[in-house]
């Protein structure tokens, strides 16, 4: 496997993950937990996906720049050739791990809070924060991998 396919490979491995892992929670857990669990077991729920989920996305906002750099240099000689769609590719990156800090940072300790409390009403109004947020996250990420999908590295 050449350097290129290795980080090639591992860029898009992350940004499934990360993307992926969205649009599952928004397309299929969400709806899922909405029809089977009443609202505090709702809350737990969501409460523990995050502290799961947000280690991967991690694991994915480490990878990501590393091996973004890596195909930059490798395929374009430095930023400074590379063409728009890489320069956008890169700041909607940006875009994405803003929404994901403050989700992590803010929203998420607030609902472990109110789940804790049990303050189901304070933690159901964060939990439609969070959903907004990653919501946004999610189109920002489909756009990305769209003009990845029509830009290929190759």
């Amino acid at each position: 496997m050449t350097a290129f396919a290795l980080a090639y490979s591992l860029h898009l491995l992350a940004a499934m993950l990360w993307v992926g892992g969205m649009f599952f929670a928004w397309m299929i857990l969400r709806p899922a937990a909405v029809a089977a669990l009443e609202g505090p077991a709702r809350l737990k729920l969501w409460a523990e996906v995050f502290q799961r989920f947000f280690v991967w996305v991690w694991v994915a906002v480490v990878i990501l720049p590393i091996s973004g750099v890596g195909l930059l240099q490798m395929r374009f000689s430095g930023f400074e050739t590379a063409p728009r769609y890489v320069q956008v590719m890169m700041g909607l990156y940006i875009v994405m791990v803003a929404l994901f800090i403050r989700v992590q940072s803010l929203q998420v300790p607030e609902l472990r809070r109110a789940v804790e409390a049990q303050e189901w009403a304070a933690g159901a109004a964060v939990m439609g924060k969070i959903r907004r947020l990653v919501g946004c996250n999610l189109i920002v990420g489909v756009v990305l991998v769209a003009i990845a999908a029509a830009r290929p590295m190759f």
